[in-house]
């Protein structure tokens, strides 16, 4: 699982290496270009990678991972951590930011942190401002209020203009088993809209509330005896939109950095959670439009 050529190894180690040089000799650009290839050539050989979808395969990595990381000598930590999340899978949950804390690594050398890193890396001495932190999704930072706005609109409008001259049965076209058909798409980002229209209200009518953590994704996959077409489940995503839309409209600009406690990734603000859900469709959104040019020209 984890074999990697040791040429592939040692180049990218290389350019690694190359690029923290640059940036000691303030070749910044340079060095950039360096990290994106590196950056590029790991996603592209992961993206290849097939990773069977069950619950017990992925238990079973995740015990491996942890063994690697541990046997590689990035300390007990994180093996710990990882152990804890491959048990919650392995229970049908999700885990919890108390028990797979974000994980902090210096720039540097290397040297990984969970919580909170060491004002000095204990291996390398350089301070923790230093240290690159690994969120749970990079959404969470992406948008600012106004750019938000705008791509939450325009975002109900893409998924409308994809949905043109499909019929029900076109919508529920899946190419694979395991794979969501255009309906269960529609379903999730519903869904993943009307969690953020009970979050904001909590946000907004309590101060710093705790936010229960939901398994959005598993919602799709479930079948109804009567389940809504595909154009109701849109109506329905589109109203709650733009009742969310109104609602952000509304408040004081302070009010979008208002706090909650999320149990997956701890304190969040409105903004965070906006940009999370909002730019978490557009990761949806290559799927509908692939399914459309599936259905439409078979």
């Amino acid at each position: 699982m984890y074999e990697v050529e040791n040429d592939t190894h040692e180049i990218i180690l290389q350019n690694l290496a190359l690029a923290s040089r640059l940036e000691g000799e303030g070749q910044y650009n340079n060095a950039k270009l360096i990290r994106a290839g590196v950056e590029s050539v790991l996603r592209k050989g992961a993206y290849q990678r097939d990773i069977p979808p069950e619950h017990i395969r992925l238990v079973r990595e995740l015990e491996q991972a942890a063994t690697f990381f541990s046997d590689y000598g990035l300390g007990d930590d994180l093996a710990d951590a990882l152990m804890q999340g491959s048990s919650a899978l392995a229970d049908g949950r999700l885990p919890q930011i108390i028990d797979t804390p974000n994980p902090f690594v210096c720039r540097t050398c290397g040297y990984l942190a969970l919580n909170e890193p060491p004002s000095r890396c204990p291996d390398c001495g350089s301070w923790s401002t230093t240290y690159k932190l690994f969120p749970p999704v990079y959404w969470l930072t992406e948008l600012e209020p106004k750019s938000a706005l705008e791509r939450m609109r325009k975002t109900a409008v893409e998924i409308e203009e994809m949905l043109v001259g499909l019929t029900e049965e076109q919508c529920g076209f899946k190419v694979t088993e395991h794979e969501w058909s255009i309906y269960q798409l529609i379903t999730h980002i519903r869904d993943a809209q009307g969690v953020l229209s009970s979050r904001l209200t909590l946000l907004l009518e309590q101060d710093d509330p705790s936010l229960e953590s939901k398994a959005v994704f598993e919602w799709a996959s479930k079948t109804e005896d009567e389940s809504p077409t595909s154009g109701e489940v849109f109506e329905s995503y589109k109203k709650s939109r733009y009742d969310s839309i109104s609602t952000l409209e509304r408040i004081p600009l302070a009010d979008w950095w208002r706090t909650g406690r999320h149990e997956e990734f701890d304190q969040v603000t409105i903004l965070q959670q906006v940009s999370y859900f909002t730019v978490h469709e557009l990761t949806h959104l290559p799927a509908i439009s692939y399914l459309r040019s599936q259905v439409l020209s078979g």
